[in-house]
């Protein structure tokens, strides 16, 4: 039997990294057989792009390792329930497990808002889990749009 590990740890400093450059403190893992593929935070502002969202870049960035579209070996650790374009991402490229922190009740998509994974036109539905550093993750946040509004 294998131990659990957990890459969501990794993901924070990812969010840490994105909040240090002003972006909003989201950070993301790909891992496949217990290493990882992939890690990026928000770059949205940084590279004027709307869909650079942690979840997408490190998708991207796993393919373009692995060379495939396909990442269904893999694992996607994400700090923030991701929004609904991230999970169709996540749908899309087929990842086998979803681990998320925090819930998102505005901007979630998949346990909160549209529930992208239980939409018939959903072509795949990883395994999710939640709750994985998540007091640290809201703290970030809220930390973050606390200082953004002052």
């Amino acid at each position: 039997m294998s131990q659990f590990i957990s890459f969501m740890d990794i993901a924070l400093e990812e969010a840490n990294a994105a909040a240090a450059r002003g972006e909003v403190p989201v950070g993301a893992v790909i891992t496949k057989a217990g290493q990882i593929i992939s890690r990026e935070g928000n770059r949205m502002r940084e590279r004027i792009d709307p869909t650079a969202h942690a979840e997408v870049l490190a998708i991207r960035a796993a393919c373009q390792i692995l060379q495939t579209e396909r990442l269904t070996d893999c694992d996607l650790w994400v700090t923030l329930e991701p929004c609904p374009a991230c999970a169709g991402s996540i749908a899309a490229a087929r990842l086998k497990r979803l681990y998320y922190a925090a819930p998102d009740p505005k901007s979630g998509g998949i346990t909160q808002g549209p529930r992208v994974f239980d939409h018939p036109q959903s072509h795949h539905k990883p395994e999710v889990y939640t709750g994985l550093l998540e007091d640290q993750s809201a703290a970030l946040l809220r930390a973050f749009f606390a200082n953004r509004r002052r």
